[in-house]
């Protein structure tokens, strides 16, 4: 079995726009710093890295799964480029009524991706910068890590918590 480092995108690897705000084209995703670098050393470390994302705006309208895919081609792509190799991207394209087993919190992309890919889920992490990823994670076993915005401290549940993705990274490699 193979461990995963399960990553939130709006947020971790990606600047995250206002509230209410999704990133629909390119030229709207903009990678937070030190991105590239962190998902080299985890599969360096020999993490599946997997982006579990919730992607409403898909319900909404606002564009569709071609668009979306696309985009997270692109992303994939870029990051690659310098590197840093995305295993796979999931994400729910739901609203948030009705429930579904795939909107974080419930784990069902982290499940789906555990099976897809032979992951030992109690030897994964699941890194994000809200509440519902944390509970996502404990949902399907993993240990988490929370990034934090600058202007917030250490709240809520988590396993650890990191100002940067990079440094939720070399905190994780630590204890590995």
């Amino acid at each position: 079995m193979k461990k995963a480092a399960f990553l939130d995108r709006d947020g971790v690897i990606n600047r995250k726009l206002s509230e209410g705000l999704y990133v629909t084209r390119w030229e709207e995703m903009h990678f937070l710093p030190g991105v590239a670098e962190a998902i080299a050393l985890l599969s360096g470390a020999s993490f599946c890295v997997i982006v579990v994302s919730n992607q409403r705006c898909v319900a909404k309208g606002l564009l569709t799964v071609h668009e979306l895919d696309l985009i997270h081609g692109r992303m994939c792509q870029e990051l690659a480029a310098a590197g840093a190799e995305i295993t796979e991207v999931y994400y729910c394209p739901h609203e948030n009524q009705p429930p579904c087993s795939c909107r974080k919190p419930p784990p069902g992309m982290l499940l789906a991706a555990a099976r897809a890919h032979e992951i030992a889920l109690t030897a994964s992490r699941m890194i994000g910068d809200s509440e519902i990823d944390m509970e996502a994670g404990r949902n399907a076993g993993c240990r988490t890590a929370r990034i934090l915005k600058s202007d917030q401290s250490a709240m809520g549940a988590a396993d650890m918590f990191a100002q940067s993705l990079l440094d939720a990274v070399h905190q994780i490699l630590l204890l590995e």
